[in-house]
């Protein structure tokens, strides 16, 4: 990936667990880390590629099994998982959750919104009803 002035773009570390994660997914079986390195171009270098295999295996979402003198890398989660393990991660390093969440809530679009209270399934306040 480069910038208009033709040097490489710096890539965040989310991307690139998201690309390293997707990569595997797309994989037919368990990979080794030059596989991936391979698959995402080569432009990453294999200790780059390793770490971010690393990261991903401590967050749950890949594993690794021996293989020579090298590991075989399998994900165990998809690309949502891993997006939804950072919005936790967030959440959890602020004080007062409850203001981050209502103003999370409020500023998404109304789609969305629709979409987070039927995954949620939450009664509207005036539902009434009890629990068994």
């Amino acid at each position: 990936m480069t910038r208009e002035d033709g040097r490489a773009r710096r890539r965040g570390q989310g991307e690139l667990e998201g690309q390293v994660l997707g990569a595997l997914r797309e994989a037919d079986g368990p990979v080794t880390a030059a596989w991936v390195q391979e698959r995402l171009g080569g432009d990453l270098a294999y200790t780059t590629v390793v770490t971010i295999l690393t990261r991903l295996l401590a967050k749950d979402v890949v594993s690794r099994e021996r293989h020579g003198r090298s590991f075989l890398w399998t994900p165990t989660a998809d690309v949502a998982r891993l997006a939804a393990l950072r919005m936790r991660r967030l959440l959890d390093g602020e004080r007062d959750r409850e203001a981050v969440l209502a103003s999370f809530v409020t500023a998404l679009p109304p789609g969305d919104e629709q979409v987070l209270r039927a995954l949620l399934d939450i009664p509207g306040p005036d539902a009434g009803g009890t629990e068994d």
